[in-house]
């Protein structure tokens, strides 16, 4: 039973990777990147103009980022199938194509693997395993699953998560978990969140956030 719910989840990762997206002009991006559209606070404000983002905050990572990814996100905030108070003010006047070119700015951008404090060895060893071998007891498959080896992304659908900060992850598990966030492809992310402890939460996040975002070991 459990190979063939892994051959099924495999299955449903190819076919929704590959999604076509128009591709935008890094220029034009980084204008609205450092001075907005003029109707909202330029990305600049919160994601930097080399797309670190911001920890404290909760503020994710944008550097290297896959492009369609970022449309799609962008594109949901505007239409209200994703919410923030922060971003949904900031995008709604954006169009397709000035959503294209920041995308595209941002993904273009190259990134430093994350410099974090060191964490408790126990924390680490199970988040390492909830990434890399998932926990198939209580059928949470390992993040790989999806996202690919080295968590670097798949395509479109399954962004990156080596080297995104930990406040995010965690942010973004809880509002899986609880259901405020629910824009993920045949809602993978709502399942798999719903069954991670807090615990595992926490574990899994201060993992993946100090791993190399390009793939390097």
């Amino acid at each position: 039973m459990m190979q063939v719910y892994r051959g099924w989840l495999f299955g449903a990762v190819l076919a929704l990777t590959g999604v076509a997206h128009g591709a935008g002009d890094p220029e034009k991006g980084k204008l609205i990147v450092t001075a907005g559209d003029g109707s909202g606070a330029p990305c600049v404000a919160c994601h930097g103009l080399d797309g670190a983002g911001n920890d404290l905050a909760g503020f994710p990572r944008l550097a290297g980022m896959d492009a369609g990814y970022l449309v799609k996100q962008v594109r949901d905030y505007r239409s209200g199938a994703r919410k923030s108070a922060v971003m949904s003010p900031n995008v709604d006047d954006l169009n397709d194509d000035q959503i294209a070119d920041v995308a595209a700015y941002y993904a273009a951008l190259d990134t430093a693997p994350t410099s974090l404090p060191s964490g408790a060895p126990g924390t680490l060893a199970l988040g390492e395993a909830l990434a890399t071998k998932g926990d198939w007891d209580h059928y949470i498959v390992p993040c790989e699953t999806c996202h690919g080896p080295g968590n670097v992304g798949v395509g479109s659908d399954f962004p990156k998560l080596a080297g995104q900060h930990p406040t995010y992850i965690k942010q973004q598990l809880k509002a899986w978990k609880t259901g405020t966030r629910n824009n993920d492809p045949n809602h993978l992310m709502l399942a798999i969140a719903g069954r991670l402890t807090e615990t595992q939460i926490e574990a899994v996040a201060a993992w993946l956030a100090r791993q190399d975002p390009k793939g390097g070991k």
